[in-house]
């Protein structure tokens, strides 16, 4: 395409760009139906293995309908994160949406809980992993070979999606086939064998009734959901028209296996016999039904499909940590790759965090169980949050489908409810909760506000200068400098002919959410098309009511869209993510992940 620029600046001193780092975002990936189903899939489908037992434990033989409850809440979020997602197709999951419909600081705090999630997910997964590995070989050291699985599936995932997905693919074939397995040796030895445990267990009276069963059941099963939130994370990976599929097909593997296990068990032993052994049910079960071969078969599929959740942790969170740092959320190192093109230093650093807190807690599993189910809780009412602000807030964006607003706002309760009823049910991991998620937001805070601490520190320097100039001089023209280069990095607006008040809405938003005090306003203007006569003089009002923020006028001729977004963020050295325009309607012709990374701030 031609472009024609005709810019016409403004203000006559426009300082050379310097962005902490230019990278440009990876294009859309080609991970079919199959491969982010697995990815996700195996994250929460081993939630079979321990949450039955855990909804009989609090249910007793209401346990099935506990989980079925959860499928149902389920069911609202499939739609709940279709609408999210299909209206914003990036990586990042609730931290995405919220950062397109809000201020970088909440989505940050989405951001936090899902890194711990993710954290505790990959720990608690790789340490049953081995625990499972142990039953089957008495000699294994289970600390060491955890840390040797986080090293494995670390380096698979540096060296790419697609050699993490194949793996994933297998262990998810697998475990499906296993759970299978499982389900119908143990229908076939009821047949054989008659219904009266399942009749016994049903006449078992509730303690606490009805109500209290079901709630608490309803409570402990919220687990069986953990996992959902993976595919929204690394949706860029994937082909398009696939991520509704993965939500659908997780769905359906939720809804079959988890109740029907809940059930099964029943119907082979006693609820005292599920006390005994819920720490490996499953493998009861199989031996139950088929004996030991099923039991051993049970056991390898454990310590397999545990793994495939590890790997789901790291996937996840290099695509939302990438996400962040591009959003400068978290230093611009992240953002090096190496010659595959992953982002190794996300991956590399996660590993480590994971060991430390495996060393740190020894082994215990406990504290880690709280932070995960507390951190995925929030997650998933942020992400339901996130969903009311974009209907609220960009009802214009187009999107493939829309959840009904009482669906959304029970959604948001139903895990609130599952929040709240976990920290009942353990008290003290609301405290371990908090122990790792401030320190994680302190983090993100002093990244959020590094502008305003180097200031404070350039204030205590200059103070101190007048006794000590010679010392502190240079290390005071030093962060005044760093401080020059995070502003100079400049941003755009892509606008066509907006209201003074719109316009206004927009250096609200720059003034409030970025570190910067350049921005270019782009008008696109078809050949022959005339500027508004009052629009200049908008802009000139405008720039002088913000002195702090340097406004820069650029009307060009041309076609906006993909193609001119691209070519100008080569042309002036602005990452595409740094780009802004306002909500687009119906009619507009591209999808926003068409636009290669484009932010919505109004």
């Amino acid at each position: 395409m031609d472009v024609v620029p005709t810019e016409q600046s403004m203000n006559t001193h426009v300082a050379a760009a310097a962005p902490d780092e230019h990278i440009t975002e990876n294009p859309r990936g080609g991970l079919g139906e199959l491969a982010s189903t697995a990815i996700c899939g195996n994250d929460i489908t081993s939630s079979c293995l321990y949450v039955s037992a855990l909804a009989i434990l609090y249910a007793g033989k209401w346990a099935p309908l506990s989980l079925l409850m959860v499928v149902a809440v389920l069911y609202l979020f499939r739609g709940v994160y279709a609408e999210v997602v299909g209206a914003l197709p990036l990586n990042g999951g609730a931290y995405n949406a919220l950062l397109n419909t809000t201020s970088k600081f909440k989505a940050s705090v989405a951001a936090c809980l899902t890194i711990l999630s993710y954290m505790a997910t990959a720990v608690i997964s790789s340490n049953e992993a081995m625990h499972y590995a142990h039953e089957l070989f008495a000699g294994l050291p289970v600390i060491p070979a955890t840390i040797v699985l986080l090293a494995f599936i670390m380096g698979l995932t540096i060296m790419g999606i697609t050699e993490s997905a194949t793996v994933a693919i297998g262990i998810f074939v697998t475990h499906m086939v296993t759970l299978t397995v499982l389900i119908i040796s143990g229908v076939m030895y009821v047949f054989m064998h008659g219904l009266e445990t399942l009749s016994l267990n049903l006449s078992t009276p509730s303690e606490g009734g009805l109500m209290m069963a079901l709630f608490f059941g309803f409570v402990a099963s919220m687990l069986g959901i953990s996992g959902f939130e993976s595919s929204a994370n690394f949706v860029e990976e994937q082909a398009p028209g696939v991520f509704p599929k993965t939500l659908r097909n997780m769905w359906i593997a939720v809804t079959v296996f988890n109740p029907g296990i809940a059930l099964l068990a029943l119907a082979l032993m006693p609820i005292s016999g599920v006390e005994v052994h819920q720490e490996a049910l499953l493998a009861e079960m199989g031996s139950l039904s088929s004996g030991s071969w099923l039991s051993t078969l049970i056991s390898v599929d454990a310590a397999l499909v545990l793994s495939g959740a590890v790997l789901t942790s790291f996937v996840g969170v290099n695509g939302l940590i990438h996400r962040m740092a591009l959003d400068r959320c978290l230093p611009q190192v992240l953002l090096r790759t190496n010659r595959r093109g992953t982002t190794h230093w996300i991956l590399i650093i996660f590993f480590l965090l994971s060991v430390s807190v495996l060393m740190i807690t020894a082994g215990d599993l406990k504290a880690l169980a709280g932070v995960y189910t507390l951190s995925f809780l929030a997650v998933m009412a942020l992400f339901g949050i996130g969903n009311i602000l974009l209907k609220v807030k960009r009802a214009r964006l187009p999107r493939p489908s829309h959840s009904s607003w009482v669906g959304t706002i029970l959604a948001i309760i139903a895990v609130v409810i599952g929040f709240v009823g976990n920290a009942i049910l353990n008290p003290k991991y609301v405290g371990v909760f908090l122990q790792y998620f401030i320190p994680a937001m302190l983090i993100i805070g002093i990244m959020l506000g590094r502008v305003w601490l180097l200031q404070a520190g350039l204030y205590t320097v200059r103070a101190i200068s007048d006794t000590v100039v010679d010392r502190m001089g240079k290390m005071g023209t030093a962060i005044r400098s760093r401080i020059e280069a995070i502003n100079s990095q400049q941003f755009v607006f892509f606008t066509h002919f907006d209201n003074v008040s719109t316009l206004n809405k927009v250096l609200q938003y720059i003034q409030k959410n970025e570190h910067t005090n350049r921005l270019k306003v782009v008008t696109v203007i078809k050949k022959g098309e005339e500027t508004p006569p009052h629009y200049r003089e908008d802009l000139k009002v405008l720039d002088e009511a913000y002195p702090e923020i340097d406004v820069e006028f650029v009307l060009m001729e041309g076609t906006f869209g993909p193609e001119l977004i691209r070519e100008l963020s080569d042309k002036w050295k602005i990452p595409t993510n740094l780009m802004f325009i306002g909500s687009p309607g119906d009619h507009f012709m591209y999808g926003l992940a068409d636009l290669g990374g484009v932010r919505l701030i109004i």
